[in-house]
C-alpha cells in the first residue's frame, strides 16, 4: 500500500494540525504503519529530534501520534518568523538564512519543491500510508504560482484533499464553497470533500446544509467533530499579546495540599515554545497565564520568561513595559523566575548579538551571572541530565552560547536564589523533576501547595491523542475515509466555477 491525503483548511487555525494527529492515531490503532508530513511550516514552536533536526512542534506531535520517532523529512522546511517582514528559513533541520516574505515568495519557494516531493517520497516508500497538512488555505490565489504545501503538493503526489472548516467561527458553507470555487478545474479534481471541526448542538440541524454543500459542490462531507476543550495540543503559532490573561487549559483535579500555584508568563515578543508551561499546568492546582502587565506579576508565585526568536527585541519590550522592573523586584523580594532560552538570556548581566538582532552589545537584567553571545551556528541538541536531584530530558534551539559565572548549577545554566535560568525547552516534562522544581518555588513562594505524586505528563499527551482518534473513529466516516486514502481522489468530481483568476 501506498496511500496518502492531505488535510487541507479553510483557514489558518481551522484544525489541521489535531486533525492530522486524529488521522494518524485512528490508523495507527488498526495497525496502520503511518508518518505525518507537512511540506512547509510556519511557526516558533518547534522540536529537535533525535538526528539535531529542528522541526515544527505539530509534526513532532503527529509523529507521537503515528508512534514513531519525529524525523527532518516530516517537516523539510520550517519558517521562523523574525519580524512582520522576514524569517529564518530552516532546511532539513538546519538554518539556511532569513529570507523576506517577498524573496522567499518571489522564487526560493518553488526551488524547494524538489526536496519537499523527494521527502514525502521517501516517506510513502517507507510507510503504507502518509498524512500530510497543508498551510493556511488553499484558495490563497496570491501565492498559488510558488506554492508547496497546500495544492503544489497535492498536485504533484497525487494526494486526494480532505478540506476542514471551524465551523465554531461561522460561515463554514461560505468557506467551504468558496474554497473548492477558486482554484482551478486540475486543483479541484484533487478536493475530495469536506469535514467540520468544532460542532456544538444537535447534528440534525447541520445536516440540511451538509446535503446543500454536496448538492453545490458535487462533494460529501467526511465527518462533523463536536467542540471538545484541551484539544489544542502543541500550536503552531505562539500566542499573541492580544490574548492576555489567556489561561492555559489544566487539570480539572483540584490541588493535592491546601493552595494553589500561580505562574505568570511573559507573553514577550515572538514568544517561542510557549508549550514547555503545558506540563505545569497539568499539574492539578497549578493556574497557567499569560500576561503583558507589570501588576499581573503581583499574585504570581511563579514568573517564566519563556523562549523567543527576538531575545534583543523582547528584553526591550520588557523594559518599556515596567516588566523588567518587576522582574528585577522579584528577585530582590526573594520570588521565584524562571528564565527559558531567550528568558534565560534575559535574565543574563550582558548580551553580545551581532546574529539575531545585529544590535552589538546590550545590558541584561543582571538577574543572573551570565553572559551570552550569539554565534552563527545554532545550538541543535537534545540533552540529558541531572537536576535538583532527578533525572531530566530537554532539547536546545538557540544562537545565544552563554558563559555561567557563579551562581549554582542547574541543567546547563545557573540559579541565584529563587531565580532559575536554562536554555532547555521541555525539562518541565521530566515528572520528578517537575515536582521537585514546584516543590522549591512553593517553598519560596510561601505556599502550602503540593504537587501530586503521581501526574504523568507522557500519559496525559498519550490520552490526549487518543482523544483525537477518538473523535475520529466516533464522529468520521472511517471506510470513507480509508477508501480515499488508499484510492485517491473520486473520479468525476465536477468542477465549480469561477475557478482560479488566470
Amino acid at each position: 500500500m501506498n496511500g496518502g491525503l492531505l488535510v487541507a483548511g479553510t483557514t489558518s487555525d481551522a484544525g489541521k494540525s489535531v486533525v492530522t494527529a486524529g488521522i494518524c492515531r485512528w490508523l495507527v490503532r488498526r495497525g496502520v504503519k503511518v508518518a505525518p508530513f507537512k511540506a512547509q511550516n510556519m511557526s516558533l514552536n518547534s522540536f529537535v529530534t533525535r538526528e539535531g533536526a529542528e522541526i515544527g512542534r505539530a509534526q513532532a506531535m503527529q509523529a507521537q501520534a503515528c508512534r514513531i520517532e519525529p524525523t527532518a523529512q516530516m517537516n523539510p522546511v520550517l519558517l521562523k518568523p523574525g519580524g512582520e517582514q522576514s524569517s529564518q528559513v530552516v532546511l532539513l533541520g538546519r538554518p539556511v538564512g532569513e529570507m523576506s516574505a517577498r524573496g522567499y515568495h518571489g522564487g526560493r519557494q518553488q526551488r524547494l519543491l524538489g526536496t519537499v516531493l523527494d521527502c514525502l517520497a521517501e516517506l510513502r516508500g517507507t510507510y503504507d500510508a502518509v498524512i500530510c497538512e497543508g498551510a493556511g488555505s488553499p484558495a490563497e490565489i496570491n501565492l498559488r504560482r510558488t506554492d508547496i504545501v497546500n495544492m503544489g503538493i497535492a498536485r504533484n503526489a497525487r494526494l486526494p484533499v480532505l478540506v476542514v472548516g471551524d465551523i465554531d467561527r461561522g460561515g463554514v458553507f461560505a468557506s467551504f464553497f468558496g474554497t473548492v470555487a477558486l482554484l482551478s478545474p486540475e486543483d479541484q479534481e484533487l478536493i475530495a470533500g469536506f469535514l467540520v471541526n468544532k460542532f456544538r448542538g444537535d447534528v440534525g440541524l447541520l445536516e440540511p446544509g451538509l446535503d446543500m454543500l454536496r448538492d453545490l459542490t458535487g462533494r460529501r462531507t467526511y465527518g462533523v467533530l463536536p467542540f471538545r476543550h484541551g484539544l489544542g495540543i502543541d500550536e503552531e503559532d505562539g500566542l499573541r499579546v492580544s490574548l492576555r490573561g489567556t489561561v492555559r487549559e489544566s487539570t480539572v483535579a483540584p490541588p493535592v495540599g491546601e493552595d494553589v500555584l500561580r505562574v505568570a508568563v511573559c507573553a514577550i515578543p515572538l514568544m517561542s515554545n510557549f508549550t514547555d508551561v503545558d506540563a505545569l499546568a497539568a499539574e492539578p492546582g497549578v493556574v497557567v497565564r499569560f500576561v503583558d502587565r507589570p501588576e499581573e506579576l503581583a499574585d504570581a508565585d511563579l514568573v517564566v520568561v519563556p523562549g523567543t526568536r527576538g531575545t534583543v527585541r523582547a528584553l526591550a519590550w520588557l523594559r518599556e513595559r515596567g516588566l523588567a522592573d518587576a522582574l528585577r523586584a522579584r528577585a530582590a523580594e526573594g520570588r521565584p523566575t524562571l528564565g527559558i532560552c531567550g528568558g534565560f538570556q534575559i535574565l543574563g548581566e550582558h548580551i553580545e548579538d551581532e546574529v539575531e538582532s545585529r544590535a552589538g552589545e546590550v545590558p541584561g537584567l543582571g538577574l543572573l551571572p551570565v553572559r551570552v553571545r550569539f554565534a552563527r551556528e545554532k545550538t541543535l541538541t537534545r540533552p540529558v541530565g541531572e537536576a535538583l536531584g532527578e533525572p531530566v530530558e530537554g532539547y536546545e534551539i538557540h544562537h545565544g552560547v552563554a558563559t555561567v559565572g557563579g551562581g549554582e548549577p542547574f541543567l546547563d545554566g545557573c540559579r541565584v536564589g529563587p531565580t532559575w535560568g536554562t536554555h532547555w525547552h521541555g525539562s518541565l516534562e521530566s515528572d520528578g523533576f517537575r515536582r521537585a522544581f514546584l516543590r522549591e518555588v512553593a517553598a519560596a513562594a510561601g505556599r502550602r501547595f503540593v504537587p501530586a505524586p503521581d501526574t504523568s505528563f507522557a500519559a496525559l499527551r498519550e490520552e490526549q491523542l487518543d482523544r483525537l482518534g477518538d473523535l475520529i473513529e466516533q464522529h468520521a466516516d472511517t471506510d470513507a475515509l480509508w477508501r480515499l486514502i488508499e484510492s485517491g481522489a473520486p473520479q468525476g468530481l465536477p468542477f465549480i466555477p469561477p475557478g482560479a483568476p488566470a
